[in-house]
């Protein structure tokens, strides 16, 4: 890739930071060995230009990015660079998308033309449908994605992009003890065809995990240690099955694992949840008072160092965690509570938000090719106000402490 450039259109990028970019520069178009990544959203009115984002996630040793849409001008930027994406399809494209002709057509506009100097790895369809409002986009989720992954098929590309869709935790009916973990039973008429989708494709169940609505909801029942990750914390015990539970994140993981295998016992043999959003905000309203940047920097730095160890959790201890930490920029124009503006590592000028005790390793190797992004596939080993979420632009991760509710507790999708 070319170094970094500084010049106008990055001119708010520091001096300093400038520089660091370009003895930071990889030498090739190699991605990242770590398995963390970072969510780049971009609803904000002051944020910089995609091609400032560069050195920024070079000298987090960042190498893989989750995407909102497909912004020609983000794809554009990346081109070249190595850098792993997740391409977001908006949900209000997910009508037109249900049709193969549709899928077809987004595809040669929003995805060939940027193929193969932009390393796409994944499309993620929609974000939180299941949880929405909008029993419309709820119907055409997984008609979207299959219409997306055919238009793939057809063109070769299926072995290379994977197609998915990030749930928010809300999707569970129970999640305490992660044994008991079970989905929502109204949304197993949508959930039980979409484990039998990512079991057949091999694409991954995507969450997003959020330990800090956890805690807000509940800090008198929840150490703030096990909510911040800390490795130091005696952990919590499942009463069901004996595992011992180190943090608040992998217990949300392991709740979703046992709500896909009590759903869908052969899904669960091979589909793999990874951790899409996860992150805690350094400010908030009054009543926000676990949003600070001290518990922000602990929380996503034991976060990168928890993914990077390449360890699994208590059930799937061989199985590598995979995690975006969310996100790259405060964006001041995302609603609600003060907390959703306040998600960022980075203030739109690029300065920290707060310091990092964990620096992540800058390992370019590959893994064995351009678009090889580690799926396990069946047979194989400036500033604006797109870039948006949906779902109100809100992170709502869930996380019931409560114990399980009748109506969703061992619920089948057979």
């Amino acid at each position: 890739m070319a170094p970094p450039s500084c010049l106008l259109r990055v001119g708010w990028l520091p001096a300093a930071l400038c520089a660091l970019a370009l003895a930071l520069a990889p030498a090739s178009d190699a991605t990242s060995a770590s398995l963390v990544g970072i969510n780049y959203g971009r609803v904000g009115s002051n944020l910089p230009p995609p091609q400032a984002v560069l050195p920024l996630l070079e000298g987090l040793g960042i190498g893989r990015v989750r995407l909102y849409d497909a912004d020609p001008a983000v794809l554009h930027a990346f081109a070249k660079t190595g850098v792993e994406l997740f391409v977001g399809v908006p949900d209000q494209s997910l009508a037109g998308l249900a049709d193969p002709g549709g899928a077809d057509s987004w595809l040669r506009s929003n995805v060939m033309p940027f193929l193969p100097d932009t390393k796409i790895a994944a499309l993620t369809v929609g974000n939180e449908v299941l949880t929405g409002n909008n029993s419309a986009v709820t119907r055409a989720l997984l008609p979207a994605m299959q219409s997306l992954h055919g238009a793939l098929a057809k063109l070769g590309l299926d072995k290379q992009i994977a197609v998915t869709t990030a749930h928010n935790l809300g999707v569970l009916g129970t999640s305490y003890p992660p044994s008991s973990g079970a989905f929502r039973r109204d949304l197993l008429p949508y959930i039980c065809p979409i484990l039998d989708y990512h079991a057949r494709t091999g694409s991954p169940f995507l969450v997003n995990a959020y330990p800090y609505f956890a805690y807000s909801g509940d800090p008198k029942g929840i150490h703030l240690e096990y909510a911040l990750l800390e490795a130091g914390y005696a952990g919590v015990p499942d009463p069901n099955s004996g595992l011992r539970y180190p943090n608040l994140l992998v217990a949300q993981v392991d709740a979703v694992y046992h709500a896909i295998a009590a759903a869908n016992t052969a899904a669960a043999q091979v589909v793999e949840v990874r951790i899409s959003e996860t992150g805690w905000p350094s400010s908030g309203d009054p009543g926000e008072t676990a949003a600070t940047p001290q518990n922000a920097a602990r929380y996503n730095s034991n976060a990168m160092r928890l993914v990077a160890e390449g360890k699994g959790t208590p059930l799937k201890p061989t199985v590598a965690m995979r995690a975006y930490v969310f996100a790259l920029f405060n964006e001041n124009l995302k609603p609600g509570l003060a907390s959703e503006r306040n998600y960022g590592l980075f203030k739109p000028d690029g300065t920290p938000v707060y310091e990092l005790s964990y620096k992540l390793p800058r390992d370019n190797s590959t893994f064995g090719g351009a678009g090889n992004s580690g799926w396990r596939f069946p047979g194989g080993g400036g500033g604006n106000v797109s870039g948006g979420y949906d779902n109100n632009g809100v992170n709502s991760g869930y996380y019931d402490i409560s114990a399980a509710s009748p109506d969703s507790a061992a619920l089948t999708c057979r």
